[in-house]
């Protein structure tokens, strides 16, 4: 894979713009935007797609290109059914996450990544303010934490000081969930929570566990979590693939965290 310059920000796929040269976008987008394109050409190469098909610099696919893709990949990804000794061994190492019931009283600080927003600067404010708040306790760091989410935070219940009540896991993005339950943590996780609306400072203030469902009762998921982990996998060998085989301008796509196109 052959990674130039990026000339007068445009990322470029094998000639393809993926942007114009007015659009500022965040590394991560560039990258879903690239892997788009990686697919879209693979598409028409394979005959499923028209050498027609029109690529945009705005990372929407056409509604024919989103077809072809679906028909790629279903051609393209061996994805083996689980076996139930591999199902079994997921559950029992998983059981917190196939509980039913779990609430956390959670509040946060986002730092919203929005077009044009400087990603690297705006990390560094989110992981300033995450040390902030952890170096403080009792009604100081309450306080701390309040004032924080009032003057920093991108969400309306900075205003309340960030709090957002008591959630249970379909409340949330399927990012932020992930991060919040299933998890004994309670305080302010020692970590930055990335979600699809950027950055989060997160403080667990209580927990309410869950019960715990038999295998029986959960294999379905179980097999169905066993599957996206292997397609993610599949996925992302079939796109360092195909973009060892690319001319690539502007996006490094191996940094990429999540290959999948949206």
């Amino acid at each position: 894979m052959q990674v130039e310059t990026q000339l007068q920000g445009i990322a470029r796929v094998n000639g393809v713009a993926l942007n114009g040269a007015e659009t500022t976008l965040s590394d991560e987008e560039l990258r879903q935007r690239a892997c788009s394109e990686l697919l879209r050409q693979a598409a028409i190469a394979r005959g499923l797609l028209p050498a027609s098909d029109a690529p945009g610099t705005d990372g929407v696919l056409s509604e024919d290109a989103s077809s072809a893709i679906e028909a790629l990949l279903e051609q393209s990804l061996a994805i083996p059914e689980p076996s139930d000794e591999a199902c079994r061994r997921h559950h029992a190492a998983h059981q917190a996450t196939y509980s039913t019931g779990e609430r956390v009283n959670v509040r946060h600080i986002l730092f919203a990544v929005t077009q044009g927003v400087d990603v690297v600067a705006l990390r560094n404010r989110a992981e300033t303010t995450l040390l902030d708040v952890r170096c403080h306790d009792g009604s100081l760091a309450d306080e701390t934490f309040a004032k924080a989410a009032g003057t920093l935070s991108n969400c309306p219940s900075g205003a309340e000081g960030g709090n957002l009540g008591w959630l249970t896991a379909s409340d949330c993005a399927p990012e932020f969930a992930k991060e919040l339950f299933g998890h004994a943590e309670v305080g302010v996780l020692p970590r930055l929570v990335h979600s699809r609306f950027g950055l989060h400072v997160v403080e667990v203030l209580a927990r309410e566990p869950g019960i715990e469902q038999p295998y029986e009762a959960v294999r379905g998921a179980v097999a169905m979590s066993l599957r996206q982990t292997t397609y993610v996998t599949a996925l992302r060998q079939f796109l360092s693939v195909l973009a060892g085989e690319a001319d690539i301008a502007g996006v490094d796509i191996e940094a990429a965290e999540t290959p999948l196109v949206q």
